[in-house]
C-alpha cells in the first residue's frame, strides 16, 4: 500500500447528507444507491465517473456525503446539500480489499502520518473517492476507492 502527501484542488460538489454514530455504520452503503438513483438531478455535473464522499468524523458520530462533482452550484435539488471544498494538502492512498478491511486501512494511513511526522487536520473534510470503472467491483464487495485524509501544511 503505497502513501503519499498530495495537493488536492478545490472541488464543488452536490450529494446527500447522512449524520449518525459509528454503530450505523452499515448505513453508509445504501446512501450509494440514493445518490445514484438522483443523479440525474444534479446539474453541471463533470465529466467525471466518481462519486465522492466527504466525511466529517467526531469523537461519538460522523457525518457523511455522498456527492457528484459539479462545474458549478446553481440549483440544489430538495434533499440535497450543495459545498465547495477547498484546496487542501491531503495524506493519500488506495484502499483494495473487503469492506471489513477498510479500518485497517485507515490504521496503516495513521500510522504512516505518525511515522513521517504529519497531523490530521480536523477541521477539514476527509474524503473517499470512487471511480466508476470500480462500480462492479464495489457493488460486489470487492473495494477499491481512494482515501484523501487531510493534513496541517508545514
Amino acid at each position: 500500500m503505497e502513501v503519499k502527501v498530495v495537493e488536492k484542488e478545490e472541488l464543488k460538489v452536490v450529494g446527500i447528507a447522512w449524520n449518525g454514530n459509528y454503530s450505523e455504520i452499515k448505513k453508509i452503503p445504501s446512501l450509494f444507491n440514493v445518490m445514484e438513483d438522483r443523479l440525474c438531478e444534479v446539474q453541471n455535473k463533470t465529466n467525471e465517473p466518481v462519486l465522492i464522499a466527504p466525511f466529517h468524523s467526531r469523537e461519538t458520530e460522523f457525518t457523511y456525503f455522498v456527492t457528484a462533482p459539479v462545474e458549478e452550484i446553481k440549483e440544489v435539488p430538495d434533499g440535497m446539500v450543495g459545498f465547495t471544498i477547498p484546496r487542501k494538502n491531503y495524506v493519500f492512498t488506495t484502499h483494495k480489499g473487503k469492506a471489513e478491511e477498510v479500518e485497517n486501512t485507515y490504521q496503516k494511513i495513521f500510522a504512516w502520518m505518525k511515522d513521517y511526522g504529519y497531523e490530521q487536520d480536523h477541521q477539514a473534510l476527509s474524503l473517499e473517492v470512487y471511480n466508476g470503472e470500480h462500480k462492479e467491483n464495489n457493488a460486489a464487495g470487492n473495494l477499491i476507492f481512494d482515501i484523501y485524509l487531510p493534513v496541517r501544511k508545514y
